[in-house]
């Protein structure tokens, strides 16, 4: 079982570009299953029990967080890594080919740093399991904010993410794709990425 993520700044086009994966190793008749490292963790569920009816609360980003927030956050990674690799034990005995995971926790790691204002080694990245195929959509923030949908957050965090990925990019093993292109060329070359794991 094949386990590939994309990861990038809010509004790179990770979820489409994931969707239309899916899609793809679907009609190659691959058994795919989808993974979204926010909706899994446990920190989104407790932010959706806070928020009551209000979904759309539960799915702002969090962009200031004091110190036991953050800490609450690097405790209940942990939680969901663990719950992950069950996960993961569990798809690969039910005979799914590919993990397709929408953002990582490579992602959830560095909303944890910008949280804390600085590049931090957390111990929990030398036990996180390594992709067969780890994609970062790189994109310049201003780019991003001439959409029509811009993220919420601003520019100022788009750019402070983006140079957090950056510092990560050789230590994860990120393959990087330009996704200032179309969508159409920016599939295609995911798929000659594709093409290099599969088995």
């Amino acid at each position: 079982m094949k386990l590939v993520t994309i990861s990038g700044i809010d509004g790179s086009g990770k979820s489409t570009q994931i969707n239309l994966l899916e899609d793809y190793l679907v009609s190659q008749g691959k058994r795919v299953f989808y993974f979204h490292i926010i909706e899994f963790g446990i920190a989104n569920k407790i932010a959706r029990l806070k928020s009551g009816a209000d979904k759309d609360a539960a799915k702002k980003s969090v962009i200031k967080a004091n110190l036991f927030t953050i800490l609450l956050r690097r405790f209940l990674m942990w939680i969901d890594l663990y719950r992950f690799n069950n996960l993961t034990k569990k798809l690969k005995v039910a005979g799914y080919d590919y993990i397709l995971s929408d953002r990582y926790f490579y992602d959830s790691i560095l909303n944890v740093n910008y949280l804390y204002g600085k590049n931090k080694n957390l111990n929990i990245e030398r036990y996180i399991p390594k992709p067969d195929l780890a994609i970062y959509l790189e994109v310049h923030p201003e780019l991003i904010m001439e959409r029509e949908k811009k993220p919420d957050q601003g520019k100022a965090y788009l750019e402070q993410k983006s140079e957090l990925f950056k510092n990560k990019i050789e230590k994860w093993g990120f393959q990087v794709i330009d996704a200032s292109k179309n969508e159409e060329d920016i599939f295609k070359e995911m798929k000659k990425r594709l093409a290099g794991i599969a088995s």
